[in-house]
């Protein structure tokens, strides 16, 4: 089975899933943003992302459909690992998993910066 492995603050965390999603507040305009990857043996892949408004760097694109809360669209993003920066004025971030959502700073240690996120090899 796939894993997505979460590395930060000097530790590896080994999460055995197909998929997850990442959840935050954007900085600015405090709205929500959501995103789902899958998890592949040599990437992780965007699968669908979503926000619930407008605004400061975070214009939906053109194909992105409002279905009355979210604007969605499907970016088909393959990248081999994310990074996520964290800062306290920010929030952080929220790995979720099969609907259980965790703020990073409880699966790793509170001040792991950045933390990467790819699939276990």
């Amino acid at each position: 089975m796939s894993a997505l492995c979460l590395a930060g603050g000097g530790e590896v965390l080994r999460v055995a899933t197909l998929a997850f999603t990442l959840v935050w507040t954007h900085t600015i305009e405090h709205t929500a943003w959501e995103e789902d990857w899958r998890v592949e043996p040599a990437a992780l892949v965007l699968v669908e992302a979503r926000i619930k408004g407008t605004g400061a760097g975070m214009e939906p694109p053109d194909d992105a459909r409002f279905d009355g809360t979210w604007w969605r669209w499907m970016p088909g993003l393959s990248v081999p690992a994310v990074t996520l920066r964290r800062a306290p004025e920010a929030g952080d971030w929220r790995l979720c998993v099969e609907g259980a959502c965790r703020p990073i700073g409880e699966i790793l240690p509170p001040a792991a910066d950045p933390v990467t996120l790819k699939p276990c090899p």
